[in-house]
């Protein structure tokens, strides 16, 4: 969110500018002698209520643009595994570390979160480290492994797995 950024520098900018300019003038008002430094003091303390909540308006909404940015950036890469996988309808997780610049265990992280979420049906064999998409259907009536043949255990929620060789079978 690049404009929301710009925003919030602008915001910030407008409260130090207020307050750059209201001390001059508050200076300016001593050095002149036609203001008494109680009355400084007052105009510092007043200025100080406009200045301050403007200013923490601003590192507010900077601080929640870079936020917005990450999570932005999470979803896109979620969203990239999904196309990559669909596309392909199967792909190397060793592809996807690359193509994304990331790590094996982060690649495993937004798999997890995409099957949470009930967006990927398919199946992930971590031994030989292939994604595989599969409709949801077929991995219903699924009872023996795809890999080997074995028995599938149910392991969580909508995560059925091979004991024998691993393969985990995500189902939405």
């Amino acid at each position: 969110m690049k404009g929301g950024r710009i925003v919030a520098w602008l915001i910030i900018a407008f409260g130090v500018a207020i307050g750059v300019i209201g001390s001059l003038w508050l200076v300016a008002g001593i050095a002149d002698g036609r203001l008494r430094v109680t009355g400084a003091a007052l105009g510092f303390g007043l200025m100080a209520v406009i200045v301050l909540p403007v200013v923490g308006v601003g590192i507010y909404l900077l601080v929640r643009s870079g936020q917005e940015a990450k999570e932005d950036a999470a979803r896109a890469d979620l969203r990239r595994i999904l196309d990559e996988v669909k596309a392909k309808g199967s792909i190397p997780i060793s592809d996807l570390v690359l193509e994304m610049g990331s790590t094996r265990d982060k690649i495993q992280q937004d798999i997890n979160a995409l099957v949470g979420m009930g967006l990927f049906s398919g199946y992930v064999n971590w031994d030989e480290g292939v994604l595989y998409s599969q409709d949801a259907a077929a991995l219903r009536s699924l009872d023996k492994c795809k890999n080997c043949g074995g028995e599938l255990k149910l392991v969580g929620k909508g995560v059925v797995k091979c004991p024998y060789c691993g393969t985990e079978y995500f189902l939405p």
